[in-house]
């Protein structure tokens, strides 16, 4: 696969993950493409792998190019904000900053830990709601149903 046609599928596979998440981040990016399984990233994720790039298919070099359009495509053409995000380790025991590459060099391990924001975060949608609580009963509060008087009043 040359640069180009990389380059396109790239672009795609960012469209696909930030219209299902809302943003775009690396390693999202690498199992949308098929360069990282589910599987592989829950074990860097448990710290059973020293480090990501050891259980990425393809070679390095591609990597870096994959992480360089999807910098210039998301910031560029998406108008996407960067944000940089650490990656903690999952399970029992201390939590540990992963590592993404080898020697764990900043300029290495930056591309992959930066996430692309969209202008319009993902509004969160409460689990319950007031009613629901009182087991499906509206609440209604009212100063005479109130048991607790407060001393000031207006």
């Amino acid at each position: 696969m040359n640069r180009t046609e990389l380059t396109q599928r790239i672009k795609a596979a960012a469209s696909q993950v930030l219209a299902a998440k809302g943003y775009i981040s690396a390693v999202d990016l690498l199992m949308t493409m098929g360069r990282l399984t589910k599987t592989n990233y829950e074990r860097w994720r448990s710290r059973q792998t020293p480090c990501l790039e050891a259980v990425l298919t393809g070679n390095l070099s591609q990597h870096q190019f994959l992480l360089r359009t999807l910098r210039s495509h998301a910031r560029d053409e998406l108008h996407l904000k960067p944000s940089r995000t650490a990656y903690m380790s999952w399970g029992s025991g201390q939590r540990v900053r992963l590592r993404f590459s080898k020697y764990g060099s900043r300029f290495l391990e930056e591309p992959y830990s930066t996430h692309y924001l969209g202008s319009k975060p993902a509004t969160a949608k409460p689990k319950h709601q007031i009613g629901a609580l009182v087991s499906g009963a509206e609440l209604k509060l009212s100063p005479a149903s109130n048991p607790i008087q407060f001393p000031f009043r207006s």
